[in-house]
């Protein structure tokens, strides 16, 4: 098939199928570093449902964040409610955003990517869990200390896997 071709228009044809075949399979640069799948985030890129993850730790309760104060981190678009906040995540994000990339933390420790409500959270040694709803939340608050030793080590396994495939 290519053995009429000369140098350059090979080098194109190759080039062609390569772009194609990534963008086939649905890469795009900032999945090449870090796989989206490891983050919940809406259709629009956006975690924890536009709330700020900095204010569970700064006011003790959820808050939406406005677009105005925004920060990237691991592809998703984090929301926070005033810029003093966004600069606190902009210094160490890794403080601040939830654990299992903003995923269920129950549902982390039984081997699924759950949605979650902003409103069902915790904070446990500096770390934001949140979790699918309220009962479910009350359900990982009675064992979260296990919870969190089991969905760590399944976390792990599973951070790059789409939740459609658990």
């Amino acid at each position: 098939m290519f053995g009429k071709l000369s140098g350059s228009k090979l080098l194109t044809a190759a080039a062609l199928v390569i772009a194609f075949t990534v963008t086939s399979c649905g890469l795009i640069p900032t999945q090449v570093a870090s796989s989206i799948n490891a983050v919940n985030v809406d259709e629009s890129r956006l975690a924890i449902k536009g709330f700020d993850p900095v204010a569970y730790f700064t006011e003790a309760k959820p808050v939406k964040g406005s677009s105005q104060f925004n920060a990237e981190h691991l592809g998703a678009t984090y929301y926070f409610s005033s810029s003093e906040n966004e600069s606190l995540f902009k210094g160490n994000p890794d403080k601040y955003a939830p654990q299992y990339g903003g995923y269920c933390a129950y549902g982390v420790s039984k081997e699924y990517k759950f949605d979650i409500d902003p409103e069902a959270w915790a904070v446990v040694d500096d770390k934001l869990y949140l979790n699918l709803n309220k009962k479910v939340q009350s359900r990982w608050v009675g064992e979260k200390e296990e919870l969190i030793v089991t969905a760590n080590d399944i976390w792990i396994q599973i951070a790059d896997k789409a939740a459609s495939d658990l």
